[in-house]
């Protein structure tokens, strides 16, 4: 490789990380859940909170998205769909588990058909707790992912938010 490509080729992985870093594209999974932490991911869409703002766009396809929000006890019915969908997205792909049901099974621990968190299925990023969490706590958490994406290497352990913080 000659200097000239070497130089490109690092000003190209400089705009990739750029771009990956400023205007992430999210998909939300729900995978079993009683929609309480849904409804608090799309209120980080409305007006008041605007989670747009700071460029991040929910996303319909998990060939465009970069980020995968999970919600919900990961159950027998939906593990094999949440495996397709995070296979089908492109790399590097980062995933969020949003509100206790996502990290360890919440109030469905237990069950015959779940199979508790989502890490047992996928490796998760960053953890955001509450039952529901607040919208500020899903976005602290998106920008706290976003924010170890901008350094050079992915922290070692996975991103967890401190369950005060995430408490009105």
């Amino acid at each position: 490789m000659t200097d000239n490509q070497k130089i490109m080729q690092k000003a190209m992985n400089g705009l990739k990380k750029w771009a990956r870093v400023n205007s992430p594209w999210v998909l939300h999974f729900n995978s079993g859940s009683c929609n309480g932490c849904d409804i608090e991911i799309l209120a980080t869409l409305t007006p008041r909170f605007d989670v747009e703002r700071l460029g991040i766009k929910l996303q319909a396809s998990p060939r465009q998205a970069d980020v995968l929000l999970v919600t919900g006890p990961v159950t027998r019915q939906a593990r094999e769909r949440l495996l397709r969908i995070y296979e089908q997205m492109p790399e590097p792909k980062y995933v969020v588990a949003i509100g206790g049901c996502a990290i360890s099974g919440g109030v469905f621990e237990g069950c015959y058909n779940v199979m508790d968190g989502v890490d047992k299925v996928i490796p998760v990023n960053a953890y955001i707790p509450g039952c529901p969490p607040r919208p500020e706590a899903i976005i602290d958490g998106l920008v706290k992912l976003l924010g170890s994406l901008a350094n050079p290497a992915l922290p070692e352990h996975p991103i967890v938010l401190e369950e005060e913080k995430v408490s009105a």
